[in-house]
């Protein structure tokens, strides 16, 4: 992923959450951590055009985020920490298939890509059930079911493994580093963290540490200890 920022200040209500932030990373795979309330959520939301910054500039994927925001949406995908917020259809299946909604594919290829989908993610079985009554940690593989069936370019993933068992966050995350699409991941867990190759440390709205995930995560266990 290239990912770059120039200037980047976001203001929301009367709080700065982000303060002049400028990076320019390339890497496949970027964590995002910090403290809560450190901006690590809006810089994601900014990256995928989810919140509009009030100042500064954007580029991810070679894309400007404003001459080419309709391309950058169409290559990016974002899972939530509450799949419930993701879930909109009855059943499993059918909240795949909508995630296809408005492409350029026969009903054949969208079936075919729908059962292609539920078979990696191990809902095949479950594709007639109700999708609100999952399991919390079937309920967060369907989330992002439905937002890999699409073959993003880049995932972005806040808080994916927030909520689930060891056993399920395990399984999310193993998902979620497959195939050649971009991760942008924040996260509180360190040793997720440190499977990303790069990542970034945020302190109050500003980037405080950006490199290796190694080595960012040893200077926030670091700032812990003060």
């Amino acid at each position: 992923m290239t990912l770059r920022m120039e200037g980047v200040h976001l203001r929301l209500g009367d709080a700065d959450v982000l303060r002049d932030v400028s990076l320019d990373l390339t890497a496949r795979t970027v964590a995002v951590i910090g403290d809560n309330g450190s901006g690590k959520s809006s810089f994601a939301r900014v990256v995928g055009g989810l919140v509009r910054r009030t100042a500064g500039t954007v580029n991810v994927l070679g894309l400007d985020a404003d001459r080419h925001a309709a391309e950058l949406r169409r290559r990016t995908a974002m899972v939530f920490s509450n799949p419930d917020a993701q879930i909109l259809m009855p059943t499993v299946s059918e909240d795949v298939t909508f995630s296809l909604r408005g492409e350029k594919r026969s009903t054949t290829e969208v079936r075919e890509r729908v059962t292609d989908a539920l078979s990696r993610f191990g809902l095949a079985e479950l594709a007639d059930r109700s999708a609100h009554d999952l399991s919390g940690g079937q309920k967060q593989l369907l989330a992002l079911c439905g937002a890999l069936v699409r073959r993003p370019d880049l995932v972005i993933a806040d808080e994916p493994t927030a909520y689930l068992d060891a056993r399920n966050a395990a399984r999310i995350a193993d998902h979620l580093f497959e195939g050649d699409h971009r991760v942008l991941l924040v996260t509180h867990d360190l040793a997720l963290a440190e499977r990303c190759d790069a990542a970034v440390l945020f302190v109050g709205g500003r980037i405080a540490s950006v490199g290796g995930s190694g080595s960012v995560v040893s200077d926030y266990q670091a700032s812990l200890r003060c």
